[in-house]
């Protein structure tokens, strides 16, 4: 499978603070990539960057064969983001905000294309409501819908920056299924998240951003060997993603087993 996003020494700074200091990753195509890291870590200048909205200072980056800086253009071209906060016009039905963003991006099949995303979001009968009366969760929907009115092409890598903070349970494995549907549908999906377990459910590939390097990366499986060997008993206890994170960026892991306090 190959790579539709590659990252090579990453380096970002803004006046005298480091945020990126040399991050290098790949993307396959068709995956869901998870970046985590505790808040200030770098996770949405690098997104940013990968958005072609920031410019890094140095190293290199490229999505779809395209240097984000050099064919910033040509990225765009084939990207969708959906940022931290719900970027929705309040003042328009749910219909009315799908159907602006195509006709900004000059879709010939707008009213098509905003029927089927009301459908895939569970949005139909809200449709015709004004925006301002949407829950969270409804509005957060509404927002990925959003990202994802545009061509094919245009949606070959979706980027959701923390897509879930604030939902409520309920929303936020609504929101897991929409977005492990993407990647069934062909989609490459780039996540940031605070939420482990959302890591562990979602992502093929999971990297560990902390004080502006890569610390870790792999699969859940492959980080699960950095964490000691599981307590025996009548069953084995695997660590969870938050503890091999904890564990990874040298914190206390909350009730770990005896025998992994012991080794470190």
């Amino acid at each position: 499978m190959e790579n539709i996003i590659s990252v090579s020494n990453l380096k970002k700074s803004f006046k005298n603070l480091e945020v990126l200091k040399g991050v290098s990753f790949d993307i396959k195509k068709g995956s869901i990539f998870a970046l985590l890291g505790s808040n200030g870590a770098g996770k949405t200048t690098a997104v940013r960057i990968l958005a072609t909205l920031s410019k890094p200072n140095s190293g290199s980056a490229a999505i779809c064969g395209y240097d984000v800086v050099k064919q910033a253009d040509e990225v765009r071209g084939c990207i969708s983001l959906t940022g931290q906060f719900a970027a929705v016009d309040e003042s328009l039905t749910g219909r009315e905000n799908l159907q602006l963003i195509g006709k900004l991006r000059r879709l010939p099949n707008t009213n098509q294309r905003a029927d089927e995303l009301l459908a895939a979001f569970d949005l139909e009968d809200s449709a015709k409501r004004l925006a301002k009366t949407y829950s969270g969760g409804m509005r957060r929907r509404l927002d990925i819908a959003m990202s994802l009115m545009g061509s094919e092409k245009e949606r070959q890598v979706i980027f959701l920056d923390e897509p879930t903070t604030g939902l409520d349970p309920q929303n936020r494995i609504a929101m897991w299924e929409m977005v492990k549907n993407l990647a069934t549908d062909g989609a490459t999906v780039f996540l940031t998240t605070q939420y482990l377990e959302e890591a562990e459910y979602l992502a093929d590939k999971i990297a560990i951003l902390h004080e502006g390097k890569i610390i870790a990366e792999g699969t859940l499986d492959e980080l699960r060997k950095i964490y000691p060997p599981a307590k025996k008993e009548y069953v084995e206890i695997q660590p969870t993603l938050e503890e091999i994170f904890l564990k990874i960026v040298g914190c206390d892991v909350p009730g770990a087993p005896q025998s992994a306090k012991e080794s470190e």
